[in-house]
């Protein structure tokens, strides 16, 4: 029997019992179907916290105290520490940053902006709400790629004079104030008043945007003297990180030699660094480790339910072979080898999976064009986009079929094993 005609009787065969089929392939559709979602948003969330980070530049280093053994890994640590209230003895200061700005040690540094955390909580007529405050310089803002909507950022007079002024993120602002631009207003932080000189514009709804929106900036030096006032043994301010911009792209691994000589030789290590130097690409690239394991445990646990279609399949093409005993023995009797008895069951529950899977696929693009455009992570957040690879089809696809292949071997070769005279007697 040539390929074609097993191809065709085992059509005709899944045809002829269209009730018994559906029910077998609806295991499949919704594994495939849960399997290619699940994977698809977990992708979509990746792609948005990778955008999020590139948005802050891809020249950026980071540097925080601690050793990497310690430490963290860039972003992450970084908004990891900013939410916690307590915070270790710190090992980096406003004069380590100023240091990195020496053009002999550190020719490709561009701009270095530090930065210090407090939290606050902020008050505004009859609104009470809490916020972060970061303590920044001037040059904050072009290092982060952020940029003021109304109003002004923190100047370098701000800076010396301890001023108590604040800039708000685009989201503290909403909530205090609604759509008005509040530049001018005063609000009490800690129980301190502040005058409010800028807005900034929105982040974006992404991972780390929706964060920086609901940030409060203010002079670092304000933020030392008046919310935390804690000093290192030597008498300098200490700061959390250190924002470091490299020339370009192309010389950020350059710059990551320079400010790590630097700080080691103003810090007199002779030994492990006391601190962490990060670039973006290397916090991506983290953070892209950890959201793959995710997307893998996701896709798992949806590929259980692609295993409870595939035992589906054994199941109904065990019964298949039953009913069709007689037909087994008419087909040997006639001449059918074992192999081609063989390759048609499996045929069979072959094009039962691949059917299946065929059409999970088609409502997993459905689901994602439902998802896509939509706010899941909250009213303000960016619009959710589903990432479909070419990848996570062809393994959806391909265990699917390979789940109707193993679940069908062992019913297609009791069939095959099947005696003619025993089949032919079979009532």
């Amino acid at each position: 029997m040539n390929p074609l005609d097993t191809f065709i009787t085992a059509l005709s065969a899944l045809t002829s019992n269209k009730m018994r089929a559906g029910l077998t392939l609806l295991g499949i559709i919704i594994g495939v179907t849960a399997v290619i979602v699940l994977m698809a948003l977990g992708r979509g969330v990746q792609t948005s916290i990778t955008s999020s980070i590139e948005a802050l530049g891809t020249n950026l280093v980071t540097i925080t105290p601690g050793s990497s053994e310690t430490g963290g890994f860039g972003e992450v640590r970084l908004l990891a520490g900013r939410a916690g209230a307590g915070r270790q003895e710190a090992k980096l200061t406003l004069t380590d940053a100023y240091a990195l700005l020496d053009p002999v040690m550190a020719p490709s540094v561009v701009a270095v902006a530090p930065e210090k955390s407090s939290g606050g909580q902020i008050v505004a007529g009859g609104t009470d709400f809490g916020a972060q405050v970061l303590g920044v310089t001037p040059e904050y803002a072009d290092v982060r790629n952020s940029k003021v909507k109304w109003g002004e950022f923190v100047s370098a007079g701000h800076v010396r004079n301890n001023s108590s002024v604040v800039v708000l993120g685009s989201g503290v602002s909403e909530t205090l104030f609604g759509m008005r631009s509040p530049v001018g207003q005063t609000v009490r932080i800690n129980g301190k008043q502040f005058t409010v000189i800028g807005v900034m514009e929105s982040q974006g709804g992404g991972f780390f945007g929706g964060f920086l929106d609901q940030q409060v900036y203010a002079p670092l030096t304000t933020v030392h003297y008046r919310m935390s006032f804690d000093r290192t043994t030597r008498g300098d301010i200490p700061v959390d990180t250190i924002n470091v911009q490299a020339s370009d792209v192309e010389s950020v691994d350059k710059t990551i030699e320079e400010v790590t000589a630097a700080l080691r030789i103003s810090h007199r290590i002779t030994g492990d660094d006391d601190f962490t130097v990060t670039s973006q690409q290397q916090t991506i690239q983290s953070i892209q480790q950890a959201t793959n394991a995710i997307v893998v445990f996701l896709g798992s646990i949806a590929g259980i339910s692609l295993l409870v279609g595939g035992i589906g399949i054994m199941n109904i093409m065990l019964v298949t072979v039953t009913e069709r005993t007689r037909e087994i023995g008419i087909r040997k009797a006639m001449g059918a080898k074992r192999r081609d008895i063989l390759f048609q069951f499996i045929v069979e529950s072959a094009l039962l999976s691949l059917t299946g899977g065929l059409i999970g696929l088609a409502l997993a693009y459905g689901v994602g064009a439902l998802l896509d455009g939509q706010q899941i992570f909250g009213e303000g957040s960016e619009p959710f986009v589903s990432v479909i690879d070419r990848g996570i089809v062809m393994l959806a696809l391909g265990v699917s079929v390979g789940i109707g292949l193993f679940f069908g071997i062992y019913p297609a070769t009791r069939a095959a094993r099947l005696h003619p005279i025993d089949a032919l007697r079979y009532e």
